[in-house]
């Protein structure tokens, strides 16, 4: 996972501009995941500033974020400064994970997953929500090209143009999914479109032993 350098600075803003960016739908995408994973303690895996917190009902939630700077600003009451190559946690002590916009930004996606398949209890969840490209050669042509123009005046705005250059340059990072994870030590159970064009990516997964 990221070090968290890149959206320290940043911290206060980032949750009101990702709204904007988003046309105020960045909750409602963290939902179709969340409403899909089961009750009992959950792992908020790259929880940032709390933006889910809200949503995440009578669960028992870990917040853990790479950046103090984001984590100084969540008000759950279990926090801890971590990466998800390296959790500091026992094996099978969490019914769910979920992670939000925090993939494309990880060093390594498959230490992740062997992590959180070992955290998670057997039949626990795993929900990711993340941003990539649209799915159809035209269609992405047309969101990267629109994303190099509208990313980096909207971090200039908040007075962190590189951080969003930054955001462009990491939605081609990873390729669907259905790639993505089709090698992970989960069983991948749904993935789906959201957002304009589809450039919004949702999948759950299972521990099947």
């Amino acid at each position: 996972m990221s070090n968290g350098k890149v959206f320290s600075d940043i911290a206060g803003r980032y949750d009101r501009l990702n709204a904007v960016l988003s046309l105020w739908q960045d909750q409602k995408w963290r939902n179709t995941v969340v409403s899909r994973l089961p009750k009992g303690r959950l792992l908020d895996l790259g929880a940032g500033t709390g933006a889910a917190n809200e949503i995440f009902g009578d669960r028992r939630v870990v917040a853990l974020d790479p950046a103090p700077e984001m984590l100084s600003l969540n008000d759950g009451s279990l926090r801890v400064v971590s990466v998800g190559e390296h959790l500091p946690f026992g094996d099978e002590t969490f019914d769910a994970v979920f992670s939000a916009y925090v993939f494309r930004n990880l060093d390594s996606v498959d230490q992740t997953m062997g992590e959180m398949a070992r955290i998670l209890k057997p039949a626990g969840m795993a929900g990711i929500v993340d941003l990539g490209r649209p799915a159809g050669k035209m269609a992405s042509k047309l969101h990267r090209a629109g994303t190099s123009i509208i990313l980096p005046i909207a971090g200039t705005m908040i007075g962190a143009r590189n951080e969003y250059v930054y955001l462009h340059s990491t939605l081609d990072k990873h390729p669907p999914p259905e790639v993505l994870l089709a090698e992970a030590p989960l069983e991948l159970v749904d993935t789906w479109r959201l957002g304009p064009m589809g450039f919004v990516w949702a999948a759950l997964l299972r521990k099947t032993s």
